[in-house]
């Protein structure tokens, strides 16, 4: 079967590892040890396929600061401008191209993945401390947003049906913007550049790629893997840099669309920059915008605690609580709210911290060491009200004792605002209703969870809740390409759905074409 004859209909996400078996721990052990002797990995600013000097920014390892995994090039605003000269020449080539050329190159940047994938893991590993399960899973999604965004490129491209009449031929299309702006972070170091610049790819944009400057390693990867699949230097480029790269991409008259994924305050300071029509600017930029959450999950008193308990353990605190779709607080009802937090500090208080490298490591180390401190600051303002914590830790990295804390006054700052970090509040509510109420008062709306055996409850509970994602009688994360489309609303972004049928649209402009087609008489040569 050719490309062309693809659909998003035949996609399917790619499996992940078992990690229950020895062999394929073995194999990704046995990847992690060649990739250390690899280590320090170079990471040059690519523009045009010019590869400049790889020094600048230096990422090292959470759990063992000290290792150098890899060194990349500082971008200045001055390269961000120089690749935003590029990408525009390159751009008129590579939107040109037929949308299933594009796919095919997208597509073939998958199977690049695909045959480095335990090396990719690996890497995740010792850049970003990810536990092994949740760094196999990024390079799974990675993959995913290629295969899926190829497939959906082809079917966009074909334009929608929209109404005919007598007399004339309608006909709407889809092209391309231009210059795609990625600003992504280090939480999921491959799957997330990779879906925005994938999308921004497929449908024919040309994109600079600003990945966080503490996973550059898992950046060049991917923009490795596009390069040799064939996507033209000139219509990619990585800029490796601090926030003043990423701040002049955005300030960039040429840039048409800006995807971002990262805090709230920097993503509304790009929200406000990019509204600023310049002079010179013929567009209005669009900006497609993920920006994190303070992510609640109710428990009824009718919930079966046997699964809520676990799922509500591993949602806080898998990965140390850094993922935008983390459960932050859990609304339970005060039927239920003693057995509940009994049961809760009994599990925390069993987890596993430690290396990521190692399998039985339940919660690695945070990024660095302000995360550190601004997480254990959090901690220490909450500490009369601790109810579970899992200690003593390990001294050597960035680590933070997993926390409960309960019964909070409600303008608690840990209620309140996005910690980004493994701690947990539980608070005790009359009822459902009032578990809604507080999510309402909340600026946030990205994920949320219920636990409940009524359907009743479920529906009331879905008709009212604002966030973008909803899971019942589940863990709130690891929403998979194709299945549960991604994204916030409120103060949490701008409503796209990464890995959804909608997604694509952010980074096209529509086009209709209407035409007369009653002849009156036949034109004269």
């Amino acid at each position: 079967m050719t490309v062309s004859e693809h659909t998003t209909a035949g996609f399917r996400n790619e499996p992940i590892l078992e990690l229950r078996r020895a062999p394929a721990r073995e194999s990704l052990l046995a990847a992690l040890r060649e990739l250390d002797a690899k280590l320090p990995l170079k990471v040059p600013v690519v523009i045009g396929g010019d590869r400049g000097a790889a020094e600048g920014i230096d990422s090292t390892d959470p759990g063992a600061p000290e290792r150098l995994v890899a060194r990349a090039g500082r971008a200045s605003e001055e390269d961000a401008a120089a690749a935003v000269e590029v990408a525009v020449r390159g751009f008129r080539e590579w939107g040109a191209r037929p949308a299933v050329e594009r796919a095919e190159a997208l597509r073939g940047a998958a199977a690049r993945l695909r045959e480095r994938r335990l090396e990719l893991a690996a890497l995740q590993v010792r850049e970003c401390a990810k536990p092994w399960g949740e760094a196999d899973a990024d390079v799974c999604e990675a993959i995913d947003f290629l295969e899926y965004y190829a497939r959906e490129a082809i079917e966009l491209d074909r334009g929608r049906p929209i109404l005919q009449a007598p007399g004339e031929r309608n006909t709407m299309r889809y092209v391309p913007r231009g210059v795609t702006a990625v600003i992504s972070p280090w939480n999921f170091p491959l799957a997330i550049p990779c879906g925005m610049t994938a999308a921004a790819l497929a449908t024919g944009n040309a994109v600079v790629l600003k990945p966080a400057e503490q996973s550059p390693g898992s950046a060049g990867a991917l923009a490795d893997a596009l390069y040799g699949a064939g996507v033209p230097p000139d219509a990619l480029a990585l800029v490796p840099g601090y926030g003043d790269a990423g701040a002049a991409l955005v300030r960039d008259p040429r840039v048409h669309v800006i995807a971002f994924t990262g805090s709230g305050a920097v993503g509304l300071e790009i929200l406000r920059s990019a509204a600023e029509t310049l002079e010179g600017q013929d567009h209005v930029k669009r900006v497609v915008s993920e920006m994190g959450g303070k992510n609640c999950v109710i428990v009824d008193s009718d919930a079966d605690l046997d699964d809520a308990v676990p799922e509500i353990v591993y949602s806080a605190f898998g990965y140390a609580g850094q993922k935008c779709s983390a459960a932050a607080r859990v609304l339970v009802h005060e039927a239920t709210a003693d057995t509940l937090v009994e049961r809760l500090a009994g599990a925390v208080n069993v987890l596993t911290v430690g290396q990521a490298e190692s399998f039985a490591t339940e919660v690695p180390p945070v990024i660095e060491r302000e995360s550190q401190e601004r997480v254990m600051s959090h901690r220490a303002s909450a500490a009369d009200h601790l109810a579970a914590s899992a200690e003593p830790v390990p001294e050597r990295g960035w680590f933070v004792p997993p926390s409960v804390v309960v019964g909070l006054p409600e303008d608690s700052p840990v209620n309140r605002e996005e910690i980004f970090g493994p701690l947990l509040a539980v608070t005790t509510v009359r009822d459902v209703d009032e578990a809604m109420d507080v999510i309402d008062s909340l600026p946030f709306a990205l994920t949320g969870g219920l636990f409940s055996r009524s359907p009743a409850t479920v529906e009331r509970v879905a008709a009212r809740s604002p966030v973008g994602n909803l899971y019942v009688n589940r863990g709130i994360t690891g929403a998979m390409v194709g299945r549960q489309p991604f994204g916030g609303n409120r103060r949490s972004g701008s409503g796209a759905k990464a890995g959804g049928p909608d997604y694509l649209l952010q980074f096209v402009e529509p086009r209709v074409v209407t035409e007369n087609t009653m002849r009156h008489g036949i034109p004269v040569e």
